[in-house]
């Protein structure tokens, strides 16, 4: 990132003190003979005194000590709250029952006010999701590798089969019989058809809509299905289902076209923050990575947030192609870039400033 920072970009990093470019190089200035980080928040110098170094070696082999107020040779803060919180993780992932807040916090030397801010800052999610998370994790293990069902509850960190059925079908779901038989029995209806874009699968468990596909062959979109759902019985949708079908391409066709659809959303805790951040983009209009990151309290994760985007399995209905790079420019799209083009230039001249009708997601 240094090479690609002009000195111009440098000087103007730290007259505004940007903590985003700390570590990629430090200032000097020849009347105090110190350097500092570009966010320190001492008096900003002259430009005239001020030199720039792509490392602390370079800056003390030229001369100069580092600064006592932001210590640039130390980690920085966001590093030293980030070796906090992935101890915390390790802690939360090894424990048999989710460590209550004020002990994570009294772990990590923080009041468990600022630990819940830096864990959430950092993570993208709660201390109590990310447990959640963990466990669903361990569940789904031991129910691959248990001789039982109640072998595997126990085996989880449930203290009784009572807990773990009250959240069993929110964690798998599905039930935890189907799901050590691999889900066998889980069934996906599914029809695929044809728009401006090309061909577009759509598919649905009891529960709402799985996943919106897009692609040039129809045989290609259902190999995609059925690797995204390996052990669900795929069943081909009727004539009220293709009803469903109609309305999705009816809605790519005309974005004003409004698409309120139950959805069966599957992904991590962090993956539906994302999502749903995404939901509330109004058509018409485009956002960046970096902005999505910050409506979810996640300034410092846009390359997760790039990556949930990249993940989307519900085209249009999850709008990913609304989504931005820094520059305005079109970044990478699951369904490609030409697509993507088409998607915002059919928004933009319908002049759609619609919403589209949010349900929260079934599953996890």
């Amino acid at each position: 990132m240094t090479r690609t920072l002009k000195e111009s970009q440098r000087w103007a990093a730290v007259i505004a003190r940007d903590p985003t470019v700390d570590g990629t190089f430090y200032y000097s200035v020849a009347s105090t003979g110190v350097y500092c980080r570009p966010s320190c928040a001492a008096r900003r110098p002259k430009r005239e005194n001020v030199r720039f170094h792509p490392t602390c070696a370079d800056a003390e082999a030229a001369g100069f000590r580092p600064c006592k107020r932001c210590k640039p040779n130390a980690p920085t803060l966001h590093q030293q709250n980030a070796a906090k919180v992935a101890r915390a993780c390790r802690l939360i992932e090894t424990a048999q029952e989710a460590p209550r807040l004020e002990v994570l916090a009294d772990a990590a030397g923080l009041s468990p006010y600022h630990f819940h801010r830096v864990f959430k800052a950092i993570t993208g999610v709660t201390p109590k999701a990310y447990a959640v998370a963990c466990r669903q994790t361990r569940v789904r293990d031991h129910l691959r590798r248990s001789n039982s069902v109640t072998e595997a509850i126990y085996g989880a960190g449930f203290n009784s089969p009572g807990r773990f059925y009250a959240s069993s079908s929110e964690m798998l779901g599905m039930t935890p019989s189907r799901f050590r038989a691999g889900g066998t029995d889980a069934e996906l209806r599914f029809a695929v058809g044809q728009c401006s874009l090309g061909a577009i699968l759509v598919a649905a468990s009891e529960k709402g809509v799985a996943a919106i596909l897009m692609g040039d062959e129809p045989a290609a979109l259902t190999r995609n299905l059925q690797v995204r759902f390996p052990r669900a019985k795929l069943v081909a949708g009727d004539k009220g289902f293709k009803t469903l079908v109609a309305k999705v391409i009816a809605h790519v066709e005309a974005p004003a076209t409004s698409l309120a659809l139950p959805l069966d959303v599957r992904g991590t805790a962090f993956q539906h923050r994302v999502w749903m951040a995404l939901r509330d983009i109004p058509a018409g209009t485009t956002t960046t990575y970096a902005e999505i990151a910050k409506r979810i309290g996640a300034p410092k994760a846009v390359r997760a947030v790039a990556g949930a985007c990249a993940a989307n399995p519900l085209a249009v209905a999850i709008p990913c192609h609304r989504v931005v790079r820094s520059d305005g420019g079109l970044s990478g799209y699951r369904w490609g870039i030409t697509r993507k083009r088409s998607l915002l230039e059919k928004e933009a001249k319908s002049g759609a400033s619609r919403r589209f009708s949010r349900r929260p997601a079934e599953t996890t």
